[in-house]
């Protein structure tokens, strides 16, 4: 297993895994996700975990700066193919967005996760995340 920068040609199962993840997705959105994001290496970094040649896991790391609390990385989301849980596969794709993060000079790496997924949110304590806020998301279409 080795963590490796996301390419187009994983767009097919990195769309599977997103879609495990809870956010159903084709290859071709996925693509084209992909596309914007690795436009901008400075403020995103997009890795695969490979085992066997497939993609069996990634990990979605940003930049991100507000006026309120400065510059932080935030996971913009971590799945591991249900197959390959308990490997310790997400741990590595973790350390891996964290070192990135840490090269540009960041200092605090924040995760949001759904109140439902209990079993995520041990992962994320047992890697040393603590819990600092509830929050309720809102969204409202724009079209």
């Amino acid at each position: 297993m080795r963590i490796r920068p996301m390419k187009p040609a994983d767009a097919p199962l990195v769309a599977e895994l997103t879609t495990q993840l809870g956010y159903p997705a084709t290859a071709e959105e996925t693509g084209e996700r992909l596309a914007a994001l690795t436009a901008r290496p400075e403020e995103h970094a997009v890795l695969v975990a490979e085992d066997d040649g497939s993609a069996v896991g990634w990990v979605h790391v940003r930049l991100l700066t507000s006026l309120e609390s400065g510059r932080k990385a935030d996971i913009g989301g971590l799945v591991v193919d249900d197959d390959h849980r308990g490997a310790g596969i997400g741990a590595e794709l973790l350390a891996a967005g964290e070192a990135w993060a840490r090269e540009r000079g960041v200092t605090t790496m924040v995760v949001r996760s759904r109140v439902a997924r209990e079993r995520a949110h041990r992962f994320y304590e047992r890697e040393g995340y603590a819990l600092v806020k509830t929050s309720h998301v809102f969204e409202k279409p724009l079209v």
